[in-house]
């Protein structure tokens, strides 16, 4: 099973900028849908994007024009660029893989919410202070 971990982040001000990065333990090719998600302390983790292999993107409407989930499959990693950052975007922020042919966000998110997609990476928290 693939084995995924986070990193970059960290405290921003409001309106700022960070790049997470997640690191795959294998080859990120065809088979996986790759997403982001995020969970707040007391709320529900939300899926965030989704990218294919092919480069299809979907996102979440409340980060669209935001950010920015990008692959490089050469060296196993999967990015998300997040702009114009507010103080409620204050999470937990975390990759995750599926197998799942259906490579959007509503897949992706349902599978979530019942914990059912195949690999979660452990997390990386981001802050946004005003």
């Amino acid at each position: 099973q693939v084995q995924l971990v986070e990193s970059g982040g960290g405290s921003v001000q409001v309106g700022g900028s960070l790049r997470l990065s997640c690191a795959a333990s294998e080859y990120l090719g065809s088979r996986w849908c790759l997403s982001w998600f995020r969970q707040a302390v007391g709320k529900a983790r939300e899926g965030l994007a989704t990218i294919d292999f092919d480069g299809r993107q979907t996102y979440r409407d409340a980060v669209k024009g935001r950010f920015i989930i990008s692959q490089d499959s050469s060296k196993n990693l999967l990015y998300l660029q997040m702009n114009s950052l507010e103080p409620e975007e204050t999470a937990m922020y975390y990759c995750a893989a599926d197998s799942t042919a259906y490579c959007d966000l509503t897949t992706v998110q349902a599978l979530g919410a019942q914990s059912a997609l195949d690999a979660w990476g452990q997390g990386t928290q981001v802050t946004v202070s005003s």
